[in-house]
């Protein structure tokens, strides 16, 4: 009986949070944050246990593991050229097919049986999301006011993670019972669904008045490229071997890794929407600056202590501080002209991938060779070159117009 009123307890005070962060929200904005809703739900399902699926069920090796990552980066480098061709489509409508694509490719994630097949579909998997990550941005940010684009943008964060949170924990509770395969195809199908959903944002949502550039790459926005370019070569290494050192180091099981992740995602629920209200408050100078000093003691702390928990504890801090990344994309918000959004969003992915596809396959052939925890010290050091930098924004009071 109590048990049962706890879990009452527990879910009344996360439909509490959630109506007090959509308080005010128009029907297409939360249609976008259903669709975040499906996406993370789906995503939850196998990140858990995508890892282990790699290790224990396809056999590979830690150094595999980095170089898929950086497999899976490339896509990132193309985003300014796939942007270009597809910008005079609607926003939604770009937003819909990236998904659907996304989805397809994890859900082929079920199929493969060999490195080369694996390479094949994560490259597919990768198209979908890296228009998805820039694109969903940029749509939120077309539906609501510049004043409240941290809080907002903080508050689909917090909806993403109580949908992983429900993911992992159905993938915890099912990784014993089903083959791990499954997850992928019952991930990829719920992201499909999402895809499908956002095409009823209507096709005017994010139309300027102005044509927007198909390419883009100005000096006004040089400060953002370069806090991206540093945000692919710490985070898209760690990201890699965070979870991996868990299950090669300490055996965590899929279950224990999941249950990591529902834990992870209870605390970016419970703090995302503060950290987004945070940016909104002191401005993402101050906000991106603490949080990359964070992020260094983090990883700090994942490369000189030996203890599973204690990692563990580290990898849920980090898994935090990096939705602070939102700063990078509200910065631009107030900086650019509307039509100027979405390209420079795509440069920045772009940008970013630039490093994160060299970085992870480095890293793949360092690991061996020097260990993780020189990895970790190396990532901690990228971060604290980002801080100079982060001290350095400044935001106009109006964005300047287009030139």
């Amino acid at each position: 009986m109590r048990a049962n009123e706890t879990a009452m307890q527990i879910g009344n005070g996360l439909r509490g949070r959630l109506s007090l962060a959509t308080a005010g929200w128009g029907p297409d904005l939360i249609t976008l944050a259903a669709t975040f809703f499906l996406v993370a739900l789906g995503q939850g399902l196998f990140n858990g246990i995508t890892t282990n699926y790699y290790v224990n069920d396809l056999g590979l090796n830690g150094q595999e593991v980095l170089w898929l990552t950086g497999i899976r980066e490339i896509p990132g480098l193309s985003l300014m050229l796939i942007a270009a061709l597809i910008m005079r489509l609607p926003l939604s409508w770009r937003t819909g097919m990236s998904l659907i694509l996304m989805g397809i490719g994890f859900a082929l994630y079920a199929s493969v049986h060999s490195y080369l097949a694996l390479a094949a579909v994560v490259i597919i998997a990768s198209i979908g999301f890296h228009n998805w990550m820039p694109l969903s941005n940029s749509l939120a940010l077309s539906l609501i006011p510049k004043a409240v684009a941290g809080r907002t943008l903080g508050a689909l964060s917090a909806i993403s993670a109580l949908a992983s949170i429900l993911g992992m924990g159905i993938a915890g509770l099912l990784a014993v019972a089903l083959p791990l395969r499954t997850f992928f195809v019952l991930g990829g199908i719920l992201i499909v669904l999402g895809g499908l959903l956002i095409f009823r944002v209507p096709a005017s949502i994010g139309q300027e008045s102005r044509s927007q550039p198909r390419m883009l790459l100005k000096r006004r926005y040089w400060l953002y490229y370069v806090l991206t370019l540093f945000e692919g070569s710490r985070m898209q290494v760690f990201s890699a071997f965070g979870t991996l050192i868990l299950v090669q180091e300490y055996g965590l099981d899929a279950r224990q890794i999941s249950l990591l992740m529902v834990i992870s995602g209870i605390v970016n629920f419970l703090f995302a929407r503060r950290l987004g209200h945070a940016l909104d408050l002191v401005g993402e100078r101050i906000t991106l600056t603490v949080s990359y000093l964070l992020l260094a003691l983090c990883l700090v702390g994942y490369a000189t202590v030996h203890n599973a928990l204690f990692l563990c504890a580290m990898l849920v801090g980090i898994n935090l501080l990096v939705t602070l990344s939102i700063g990078l994309s509200t910065y631009v918000n107030r900086i650019a002209p509307a039509e100027e959004l979405t390209p420079t969003l795509s440069a920045g992915v772009s940008v970013n991938h630039i490093s994160s596809v060299g970085m992870s396959l480095l890293a793949g052939s360092l690991l061996v060779l020097v260990g993780y925890e020189a990895l970790a010290w190396g990532a901690a050091g990228l971060i604290m070159l980002s801080v100079p930098f982060a001290l350095m924004i400044r935001v106009p009071s109006a964005p300047p117009e287009a030139a």
